[in-house]
């Protein structure tokens, strides 16, 4: 039986006291030869059902229709419908599917699987900030599918110069990075990553992907990542800074900090990525009271700079 019948067929066994052959007929839009053959197979392959005969006979799960098939647990429940809550980054259709799923769950799992969904009001917008609708990007949809179905497609891309281009790649997945959508992909030239924002035109081939065994789109993903940031920002600043002084550093510097261990005097080792010293210098000046830069010597000569700077200016 197909999986879509099967999953169908067990969220209405769950749901109801008890079923005929006719309404899973009706329900399903199958025969009723068709829907007692799944009830069967149903049976066969182990699923807790079992079939009363004689008038007002019909197919029942074993324990009682609020048998939890699925085998989530409350707290995972919760954690599910919060997918389908406003606050949620899911597509429609996403969200609609999950919002039926709640009709087959336990009758105790109910009302806090819908508390869930209306819990959480996600604002991603700062405080001073516009605000600015992030739509999905164009082709998303398109690309997800080749995704999933593994089919090579024609890509039309414009780069961040303008110069539009087309080639065959192989989808491997898709990544979400704050508001941006990024297709990772295999081509000739290697493994690449493309900004569906960027893409200009997508025509799916049969062909289909040629995919790594050992591929994980996670771990291909933290790769890209950190070569991006090493990209960004290839200066390292060495430092030493006061405890106290930790909490505000994570607070400037975020994912670029990187703690140490502790000195002979009590401060603690820290490395500091930077685009160049111009910048980091800028960054840091504002820090003397907690931080004392120790290399390299060019956002040492900065800092030096700036300290003389400020100093004839408001001295």
């Amino acid at each position: 039986m197909r999986a879509d019948r099967l999953m169908a067929l067990l969220f209405l066994l769950q749901q109801r006291e008890q079923v005929t052959a006719t309404e899973v007929a009706r329900e399903l839009e199958v025969s009723e030869r068709t829907a007692r053959r799944d009830l069967d197979a149903l049976a066969m392959a182990g699923v807790p059902v079992y079939s009363t005969q004689g008038r007002g006979g019909g197919w029942r799960l074993v324990g009682g229709a609020r048998t939890d098939l699925s085998g989530l647990t409350a707290s995972e429940t919760r954690a599910l419908f919060l997918v389908a809550g406003p606050a949620s980054a899911a597509s429609p259709a996403v969200k609609a599917a999950l919002r039926k799923l709640v009709r087959a769950l336990p009758e105790p799992f109910r009302v806090q699987a819908e508390a869930a969904a209306s819990s959480l009001v996600l604002d991603p917008q700062r405080w001073g900030t516009s605000q600015v609708e992030h739509r999905p990007p164009r082709f998303l949809d398109e690309l997800q599918d080749a995704v999933i179905r593994g089919v090579q497609v024609r890509l039309g891309y414009v780069d961040r110069n303008g110069t539009e281009t087309e080639r065959t790649v192989h989808p491997l997945g898709i990544v979400a990075k704050g508001p941006a959508w990024y297709l990772v992909a295999t081509t000739e030239a290697g493994r690449r990553t493309f900004r569906i924002d960027r893409v200009s035109s997508v025509d799916p081939t049969d062909d289909p992907v040629h995919r790594p065994d050992d591929f994980s789109l996670a771990e291909s993903w933290r790769e890209i990542a950190d070569e991006v940031d090493r990209k960004r920002t290839p200066l390292e600043i060495r430092a030493v800074c006061v405890p106290d002084g930790i909490a505000i550093l994570r607070i400037a510097f975020a994912s670029r900090l990187q703690v140490g261990g502790t000195t002979s005097d009590g401060r603690i080792e820290v490395a500091i990525r930077g685009s160049d010293e111009y910048v980091a210098a800028g960054e840091l000046a504002g820090l003397i009271e907690w931080v004392e830069v120790t290399g390299p010597p060019e956002v040492r000569d900065r800092l030096a700079s700036l300290g003389r700077a400020l100093a004839e200016r408001y001295g």
